[in-house]
This record gives C-alpha cells, structure tokens and sequence, in this order.
C-alpha cells in the first residue's frame, strides 16, 4: 500500500472554537482542603486553563511538529500515522517508539534528535537509530478506528508490517504501558527482524497485572519492607482506578464530555501526568514542560480521541511475550528509576 506525506494543519476554525470554549467555562465547588487527592483542584486548573488559552500557541506547536518527516499508510483496513526520522549515520538501527494512554507521539519528539544525531548531543556514532513512531489507531492522526478488534496483538501486526513497507530487515523496539504491549507482540509476531525490546511501566500498574496471577506481596524472598512496599502500590492502585472503570466500561459516556469540553479534556489527562511522571514533583509542569503538556492535550482535542483513544488502551488484550507460536521473550535486564516507588530487587 502507498506511504503518503502528511502534514498536521488544524483548521483555524477548530482553533478559534477552542479558545471560545476555554473562555466561558462552568466551574464547579472546589473541594475543600483536598488537594490532589480528590482529582485536580480547581485553582490550579483554572490557572493552567487560562494559560492554555492566554499564553500557549498552537501554532507555534503545530510547527515544530511538522518539522519531522510525518507520513500516514493504510493497514489492515485501518489508517496508520508515524513519524519517521532517518539518522544520516549509514549503521544506525531502526527503532520503534510506541506510546500509550495519555501520550502520543508528541511525548518522544524531544528525543529524536539525540537518537538520530547522537554526535551532537555527546554521543558516538555507534549510538544512532533511525527513529519510526507510530500512533496506535484510536489516538491522534490513526483515526478514524474503522472496526472493533484493535487489540495489541493486531496492532503489533500491523506496526511490524509498516516496518516491512520502510524496508528494513531488523530493528528494536520500545513502549511504554500498553505500547509495551504492543513491543512484545512485536517481539512475538517477527522474531526474525526484532533485534530487542524496551519496555517501560509505572509500579501500580504493575502491581494491577500481577494481581490477576495471585497477590504479589505473597511473593517468597521479599523482605518486610518490600511487602509493605508492594501493599503501598496496590492501594495506589485501589484509589487511582476510578478513571480505568470508567473508560473500560463506559467509554462512549466518557466520550461527551473529552469531545465537548476542553476543561474537561485537560483534567483528565493532566492528572495522570501529576500522579504518573516524577513522584517528587509537585504539578505535572515540575515534571513535564507545560507547553508539550499542552500540546499532547491539544492533540487529543482537536482530533476527538480522547474517548476513542480511552477505549483503545483498556478495552485491549495485552501482551508482553508470547502470542503462542512458542516464541518467547526474554528479559535480560531491569531498571528503577529513583523516584519510581518500585520494589527493587
């Protein structure tokens, strides 16, 4: 099937639609001396609204997007969006870069260029990948989602074929949180061009999967403080759920009130990059800059995926290594982030 070019141009009518909806929002009671532990509280949200509107420039953004290579191919009867960033280094590796809920391709831009320009950013050239991301059908520019069905195992399927249209034999492969799904059906479904995987998740999420083999704080070998550890992480993940029940369950509901309100769009995704980036910071801005925050949320926004993209990352069968061909993978290495909260063993 044919690769086509494609450039990110919002209509400026949906731009104007936005700025008009952020400048008469219906603000509810906030909740009194709360904080964060009962959602996102109003002030702070009233403030990053207003700078939404105010301050940020979509423009600007949309720029600096287009400034990668972007194109878009149909697979498997579905529209398939990705970046695509060669490095001029003649050996570099291909590298897949998959994101999950509530990121986007957006979240990996900053990284492109140290990937595939490792010598001007104090690497070798040994260090160069070529640099593919695609956005997963549901999210972003991979809409519409024609048909029910896009498990990851069918999206690793349709991913591994993009990489067979680029032409190229091997490569490695990255996701985070249902993108790891995806990278480890990647793994599973073409072994013989996957040279290795990456994955990445947060601890309570973690924990949540674990607890569908039996109760991890169970586990022989952990100390006291590794069982109070893991104890932490599953009420984590008790009292951090509510968003998961409601777009595995209700995800259409959800839907009317991510499409028709920006306010709303904004606090839902904003909280989970205050409660799911550095732990040690204090506002989702202290860990990830406020203007790319805008931006994901933005393009969330203005391509009405907030629901669709919902219902992509928990209503998916995840797979992290075997799709039953007798494949398997093997994990060779694990790192913890300092400010994690994982057990370490």
């Amino acid at each position: 099937m044919q690769i086509q070019p494609f450039t990110i141009n919002i209509a400026q009518a949906d731009v104007d639609d936005l700025q008009e909806r952020l400048a008469h929002p219906r603000w509810p009671a906030p909740s009194p001396g709360a904080g964060w532990s009962r959602g996102v509280p109003l002030d702070y949200l009233q403030g990053l609204a207003e700078y939404w509107r105010t301050k940020y420039d979509w423009r600007q953004q949309e720029a600096r997007l287009n400034e990668y290579p972007q194109f878009t191919t149909e697979i498997d009867g579905q529209n398939i969006h990705f970046l695509h960033v060669r490095s001029s280094e003649a050996n570099a590796l291909p590298l897949v870069l998959l994101h999950s809920w509530p990121g986007s391709f957006v979240e990996f831009t900053n990284m492109i260029g140290p990937l595939t320009d490792p010598c001007a950013h104090g690497g070798a050239a040994t260090d160069a990948f070529h640099v593919i991301v695609p956005s997963i059908p549901g999210f972003g520019f991979s809409t519409p989602v024609q048909e029910t069905g896009w498990t990851t195992g069918r999206t690793a399927r349709a991913f591994a074929e993009l990489m067979s249209r680029l032409g190229y034999t091997r490569y490695g492969v990255h996701g985070g949180d249902i993108g790891s799904g995806v990278a480890g059906g990647m793994n599973s479904s073409d072994p013989g061009r996957v040279v290795g995987v990456h994955v990445t998740s947060d601890p309570p999420t973690a924990v949540s999967f674990i607890m569908f083999s039996g109760d991890p704080a169970a586990t022989p070998g952990l100390s006291e403080a590794e069982k109070a550890r893991v104890e932490q992480m599953k009420q984590w993940s008790t009292d951090g759920g509510g968003y998961l029940q409601i777009q595995s369950t209700r995800p259409q509901t959800l839907a009317y009130a991510l499409t028709d309100s920006p306010v709303g769009q904004l606090a839902w995704i904003a909280e989970k990059f205050k409660e799911w980036t550095d732990t040690a910071a204090e506002l989702p801005e202290q860990a990830v800059d406020r203007d790319q925050l805008l931006t994901n949320i933005s393009l969330y926004w203005f391509t009405r995926t907030g629901a669709s993209a919902a219902l992509k990352a928990f209503c998916s069968s995840v797979n992290l290594g075997s799709t039953g061909n007798g494949i398997e993978a093997s994990i060779t290495a694990c790192l913890r982030f300092q400010n994690s909260g994982s057990v370490a063993r």
